[in-house]
């Protein structure tokens, strides 16, 4: 079989106008996927050099492939199909190992051309290294490594306007373009850099903070062999995703325009403040991840995609989702019902195994992060409880009794939590503790809920009666009682 690169595959080359933190298989399935989208179906033209950021040498460089690799995009589209898409991407022009090479690094810089950055380093690489400095070559933290190169383009272009950057972190933390620019004008303040760089900095470039969601699985290391045969070709840098994507980029409205975005089926959008959409993932998808993996792990459910396959479970969701999460949200209600009718398909995608309980790390503080806020708010709107958020509140609390079939749990999270649990599960099974007792001490826990539980009326009665429920029947038989009504 050949090679993929250019001598064996015609693909177009384009100018380089983007420039890449980082080689790893998220950007490539989702940034660079979108690109090359793209550059197919707009007049975008946009090449893109790729900075391998770290320095290591256990991996070749995508230049082996003259930047080529393959796409295998695999899920459920709208219409609940199963699909796999195959894309050979070609807008990658080249793979700049920055250790090896700072002087190509730099001469980016120089390029006219080049107005977008994107960067996935990792939630560490957006750092401050008080030990880096601007001779440095290069710079170990990523952000110090981007002030060396804007304060060379400022340099080359005498902060001309024009040659203000776009830049778009990845990263996954919260309003990830305002830290990354804090962390650069910290650089240039104690470089003692010139003042017009950083009003330069402040006025011609805009940081902006994003939003990615697609599940990336990566090179795909036990099909790799048998793909290739399907494709005819040899890629070593092939990579797998999702079907579904979505990327929310907060920026300036000319972003759009860069980007060629008019008329586009990729799922970008260019907004004014990205805390609605946040607000949305957590809620919607994360929050019915936490929702569910108690209630089907404790009723010999192991994985999201077998839950999803069970109707009592998809009826579960879907209710919960529709009642009491969507309608605490500040987003159009059809934006909301078709993201969650994406996330009931993310849920289902028979290439991905989700095990519920990898999920169920550290679940009680994703529940106060991902449900809380939607309980307060349902309270407030509708003064009664959510009952099927109630139910996941007992479902959580039977789980982590630790044990199910007669078989330990490997539970994973506080050692204040395990203890709390542990402790109360154990005077329970001695009589010394009632259901409505356990429930009550679960819900007075201020130092993690920050407010007592119990001041919300009828909460736990709610929660100890389903609780008491799956004790004397089972988990499946109390949700099949709660939604028949």
């Amino acid at each position: 079989m050949q090679t993929l690169n250019r001598k064996n595959f015609n693909k177009n080359k384009y100018p380089t106008k983007i420039m890449q933190f980082g080689e790893g298989n998220f950007l490539r399935a989702f940034v660079d996927w979108q690109i090359d989208k793209l550059n197919q179906t707009s007049d975008l033209s946009a090449g893109i050099a790729i900075i391998r950021p770290i320095d290591y040498d256990t991996l070749p460089l995508l230049n082996t492939q003259d930047g080529l690799y393959t796409t295998i995009i695999r899920g459920l589209n709208e219409q609940g199909e199963t699909v796999s898409e195959e894309r050979i991407i070609g807008c990658v022009n080249e793979e700049i190992p920055i250790y090896k090479n700072f002087e190509r690094f730099l001469e980016l810089a120089t390029n006219s051309d080049l107005k977008i950055i994107f960067s996935n380093t990792t939630e560490a690489g957006i750092e401050y290294i008080d030990s880096d400095k601007l001779e440095d070559k290069p710079a170990k933290a990523f952000p110090a490594k981007l002030t060396q190169w804007l304060f060379h383009r400022f340099n080359h272009f005498a902060g001309s306007a024009e040659s203000g950057m776009v830049i778009i972190p990845c990263e996954l933390i919260d309003y990830n373009g305002e830290k990354l620019k804090e962390i650069v004008l910290k650089y240039a303040k104690n470089w003692q850099l010139p003042e017009e760089f950083t009003q330069w900095l402040n006025v011609h470039n805009h940081f902006c903070s994003s939003l990615v969601d697609r599940i990336v699985t990566g090179f795909p290391r036990d099909e790799h062999q048998q793909l290739q045969e399907s494709l005819g070709y040899l890629d070593n840098f092939m990579v797998t995703a999702e079907y579904f994507h979505l990327f929310v980029i907060q920026g300036p409205k000319h972003l759009a325009e860069l980007l060629c975005l008019k008329d586009s089926d990729v799922n970008i959008k260019i907004v004014d403040d990205i805390s609605p959409y946040k607000q949305r993932k957590v809620a919607i998808l994360n929050g019915a991840h936490t929702a569910l993996v108690p209630l089907a792990y404790m009723a010999n459910i192991d994985s999201v995609g077998d839950a999803l396959s069970a109707q009592l479970f998809e009826r579960y969701l879907t209710q919960l989702i529709a009642d009491e999460i969507i309608p605490t949200l500040d987003l159009p209600a059809d934006e909301l019902k078709k993201f969650a009718s994406d996330v009931l398909n993310r849920f289902r995608n028979p290439y991905i195994c989700h095990l519920l309980l990898s999920i169920s790390l550290n679940s009680m503080t994703k529940f106060k992060t991902r449900l809380l806020p939607q309980l307060f708010k349902y309270v407030e709107l509708n003064q009664k409880v959510p009952e099927l958020i109630a139910m996941a509140m007992a479902g959580q609390i039977l789980f982590y009794r630790g044990v199910r079939n007669d078989e330990s749990i490997a539970l994973s999270d506080s050692e204040q939590w395990l203890a709390f649990f542990k402790d109360n599960w154990l005077e329970y099974g001695r009589g010394s503790l009632s259901i409505d007792q356990l429930v009550e001490k679960f819900l007075a826990c201020d130092w993690h809920w920050e407010t007592n539980l119990n001041d919300i009326s009828g909460l736990k009665q709610s929660i100890v009666g389903y609780l008491q429920s799956m004790l004397n029947t089972s988990v499946a038989a109390t949700i099949e009682s709660k939604l028949g009504q």
